[in-house]
C-alpha cells in the first residue's frame, strides 16, 4: 500500500487491519502532512515493531528531482521524475515573495485539452496525477525551503493539465491539503484553474470544502475561442457562463476569469467591450490579464499599449481587472511555458 496520498479515513481502515488502534493512522497521517516526514524511521510516534511492520508492507514514493531551474526573480522550477507503472515527468513551479510563497503545481503528466497558444499542449496527455503525487508538489518544495517560509502558502492549479479531467485524484489531495489537520492550507489561498469543463465546475460546486475557482477564458466570443482553444466546442461559452453565474461563492469570494493576451490576436478594444459584456450578471468576479509569455509557438507578445488599452476599458466597464506578469519566464517557469525544456539557470545559481 502506497501511503503518500492516503487521507485519514483510509489509513485508520489500513491500521485496523494490522490490528493497530485507529489512532495510530492520525500519527502518521500528522507525521507525513504536518511534519513533512518521509521517513518511516523517523516517526518516532510509532513503535518500532509498527514501523518495521509498515517498512515491510508500505511504499512511501516521493517524485525524484530530475533538475531544478533557478529564475533571476527567485523563482524555482522543478522537474520531478515519476515513478509508477507509467513513469513521467512532470513540474512545478516555487515562487517566494516578501509576504508568501506560492506553489503552482501540475494534475496531469501532460495535457490532452490542447490551447493552441500553451507549451504543456505539445506534450498530449502522457497519465493522471495521483493524489500522492499532487501532494507531493507541494510538500517538497516547502520542506526544501522551510528555513525561509513566510506565514503564508498559496497553490495554484494552473501547471501542466486539467484538473478537472482528474477530479477524482485532484479533490482527494485537495481534501489533505485544505485540512487543518493535514497540510492546513487555507481554502482562500487554494486556486484551482480550468480551462472550462463544465461538467467538472458543476461537481466542484457541490463540494464541501474546495479551493477557488479561476476560469481560462482568453478569448472574446466562439469563433475566436474555438480557434484557440478547442474543448470551447464540447462546452461553448453560453453553457460556461451559465455554470459560472450558478457556481456557488462565499459571501466574500470572487471567481476569477483568467485572459491570456496574445498580439494581434485577442487584445484589441472590440475583444476587451465583448469581455466586459460577458461578465455583466455573473456576480462577484475579477479578470487577471495575463501578457502571454514567448515560447515555441506563433504567436507574440502583446504591446504594452495594447495591454493598457485592454486594462482600461474594462476597468471604465466598472469591471475589477489585474495585470499579472508571470514569474520565472527566463527559466521557461512562466503561464504556458511548462514543456519539460531543458533551459540555462541565471548565472548566479546551479543546475542541480
Amino acid at each position: 500500500m502506497e501511503l503518500l496520498g492516503k487521507s485519514k479515513e483510509e489509513l485508520q481502515a489500513y491500521c485496523l487491519t494490522l490490528g493497530e488502534p485507529a489512532y495510530r493512522a492520525g500519527q502518521i497521517y500528522h507525521a507525513l502532512y504536518s511534519e513533512w516526514n518521509f521517513s518511516l524511521a523517523e516517526m518516532s510516534t510509532l513503535p518500532a515493531a509498527l514501523r518495521d511492520k509498515l517498512a515491510k508492507e508500505t511504499t512511501l514514493t516521493l517524485p525524484t528531482v530530475k533538475h531544478k531551474y533557478f529564475s533571476g526573480d527567485g523563482s524555482v522550477r522543478y522537474l520531478f521524475g515519476l515513478a509508477g507503472e507509467k513513469p513521467a515527468s512532470v513540474e512545478a513551479v516555487y515562487m517566494p515573495s516578501e509576504r508568501r510563497q506560492t506553489i503552482c503545481i501540475s494534475t496531469q503528466a501532460g495535457c490532452a485539452v490542447d490551447c493552441q497558444f500553451c507549451l504543456t499542449a505539445q506534450l498530449g496527455l502522457i497519465r493522471n496525477l495521483t493524489a500522492g503525487e499532487i501532494i507531493a508538489q507541494v510538500l517538497l518544495p516547502l520542506q526544501e525551503h522551510k528555513d525561509t517560509l513566510t506565514s503564508q502558502t498559496n497553490v495554484v492549479l494552473m501547471g501542466q493539465g486539467e484538473p478537472l479531467l482528474n477530479y477524482d485524484n485532484v479533490m482527494a489531495a485537495m481534501r489533505i491539503l485544505l485540512d487543518q489537520t493535514g497540510v492546513g492550507l487555507a481554502p482562500k489561498h487554494v486556486t484551482l484553474s480550468t480551462s472550462g469543463i463544465v461538467p467538472g465546475i458543476e461537481r466542484l460546486g457541490l463540494e464541501t470544502v474546495r479551493p477557488k475557482l479561476a476560469i481560462s477564458l482568453n478569448a472574446s466570443n466562439d469563433e475566436q475561442r474555438d480557434a484557440m482553444m478547442p474543448i470551447n466546442r464540447k462546452y461553448p461559452l453560453e453553457k460556461l457562463l451559465t455554470a459560472c453565474k450558478n457556481f456557488p461563492r462565499g459571501s466574500r469570494e470572487y471567481l476569477t476569469f483568467e485572459y491570456v493576451l496574445l498580439g494581434g490576436v485577442n487584445d484589441t478594444y472590440s475583444d476587451a467591450r465583448r469581455v466586459a459584456r460577458m461578465m455583466t450578471g455573473l456576480g462577484r468576479i475579477k479578470v487577471n490579464l495575463i501578457p502571454w509569455n514567448p515560447g515555441a509557438l506563433p504567436y507574440k507578445e502583446p504591446t504594452k499599449e495594447s495591454i493598457e488599452r485592454f486594462h482600461k476599458t474594462l476597468l471604465e466597464k466598472g469591471i475589477p481587472v489585474f495585470t499579472r506578469y508571470s514569474r520565472g519566464r527566463d527559466v521557461m517557469a512562466a503561464c504556458g511555458q511548462l514543456a519539460l525544456s531543458e533551459v540555462q539557470s541565471s548565472p548566479l545559481t546551479v543546475l542541480s
